[in-house]
């Protein structure tokens, strides 16, 4: 696999490049330039600073995913891009954990975020990655576990006697020296999806993590089929099967937030459930999350609230009261008028609207360029902090509407 420049780690597998980049902290970019003059001027090869500087940087965005763990790890871009985030790598770990499985090989580790959570649990991990750079920083990432083992080997030849457990994150990007590109198409994911079904064949624990846009014709049968969000981001879908997939459990949706992790489920299969009624724009707007929508529990999430579709093929809710739900942001309606621009303009103007905040779900309108229409050159309002107004256009029916809306605190 071809790597970019950014990617090229050897200059800091070395002691010289560990101790200079251990030494150097989070830095501005704008700074970037400076540091850069500064550690050449101390007589650090050029090739060395632009590893460090690079992995400074990566470390710095990958905090997100990985906390403090993230200045004591290497990392590749792509292999960020996909990582999976450490607080749901330890949801997968304990999976397994829970299951019993004594031995998982980690087919296409990555830069080895699920491993780590394996062993943490105890868990014997044989961690394989067949990119070499890739599985260079998963080795580093793996040193402080005794569980882990990184092997650098193509996943779908790797001995599996003695492994009771299978993880797997196929690569579904392709690398180039120009950057990244999404891969679509499961049977070209890097092992495949029917690679990872011949696995469940044997009865063996499988989990695969998968795109979040995965197409439920695409969800094999026999599975169990979680979509993840993580504070509003849908991250992933997860196959399960076997000791690993819940008894009962087709398929959920389980939202992690500030206030924790929440989760809702269903035994029925795809084209099953209940159907939500429709009903009036009223009372209270609620906007299903992502993973709510992707796992295709928005009916039942209405019926949680008591409330109505507003169409039968757009995921907007409305009940006449508010209840508070982890699976859906809550508005309340303030107005109902017909989609017309001309109107929205006039709307715009008598209420002194400086700033205005654009949703939409079953129209083809554009936000941004309906925002430059409804709100051209400075913002409207009097002298200070300017008026904000939330709409929300939707269509009901062969008719589009405009909803003024305002967000109700969680």
């Amino acid at each position: 696999m071809p790597h970019a420049p950014q990617d090229h780690i050897a200059p800091l597998l070395t002691t010289e490049g560990w101790e200079l980049l251990a030494s150097l902290g989070p830095y501005k970019e704008a700074d970037a330039m400076a540091v850069n003059q500064e550690l050449r001027k101390a007589g650090h090869p050029a090739e060395l600073v632009a590893a460090v500087l690079t992995q400074s940087r990566l470390r710095t965005r990958a905090e997100a995913k990985f906390g403090e763990f993230a200045r004591q790890m290497l990392f590749t871009q792509a292999g960020l891009e996909q990582a999976t985030r450490l607080n749901v790598a330890a949801r997968h770990a304990e999976r397994f954990a829970k299951a019993g499985i004594l031995h998982v090989a980690d087919l296409g580790c990555g830069l080895g975020a699920d491993s780590m959570a394996m062993a943490s649990m105890d868990i014997n991990v044989t961690a394989v990655e067949m990119d070499e750079t890739t599985a260079a920083c998963a080795t580093i990432n793996l040193m402080p576990f005794p569980h882990a083992k990184v092997l650098h080997s193509d996943a779908t030849s790797v001995d599996l006697d003695g492994v009771d457990g299978v993880w797997l994150d196929p690569a579904r990007r392709t690398t180039s020296t120009s950057g990244t590109k999404r891969i679509w198409d499961p049977e070209a994911f890097s092992p495949p999806l029917s690679f990872v079904e011949g696995l469940a064949a044997t009865g063996r624990a499988v989990g695969v993590k998968m795109g979040p846009g995965m197409p439920h014709e695409s969800v094999p049968a026999g599975c169990e089929a979680q979509w993840v969000s993580v504070g509003g981001d849908v991250t992933e879908v997860t196959l399960w099967f076997n000791a690993v997939a819940r008894p009962g459990v087709r398929r959920a949706a389980l939202v992690i937030g500030p206030q924790g992790a929440a989760e809702i489920t269903s035994g029925e299969d795809f084209d099953g459930g209940p159907a939500a009624a429709v009903g009036p724009v009223e009372g209270f707007l609620y906007e299903p999350d992502g993973a709510v929508i992707r796992a295709g529990l928005v009916a039942d999430v209405a019926g949680m609230l008591n409330g109505h579709l507003v169409d039968e093929h757009i995921a907007y809710i409305c009940a006449p009261e508010l209840r508070d739900t982890p699976f859906a942001r809550a508005y309340r309606v303030l107005d109902v008028m017909p989609y017309n621009v001309k109107a929205l303009k006039a709307w715009v103007k008598a209420n002194g609207i400086g700033v205005l905040d654009i949703k939409k779900r079953g129209t083809a309108v554009t936000p941004e360029e309906l925002r430059k229409q409804l709100l051209p050159g400075k913002p409207a309002g009097k002298a200070g902090k300017p008026k904000t107004a939330t709409l929300v256009l939707t269509r009901i029916g062969e008719e589009r509407v405009a909803v003024v809306v305002e967000p109700v605190s969680a």
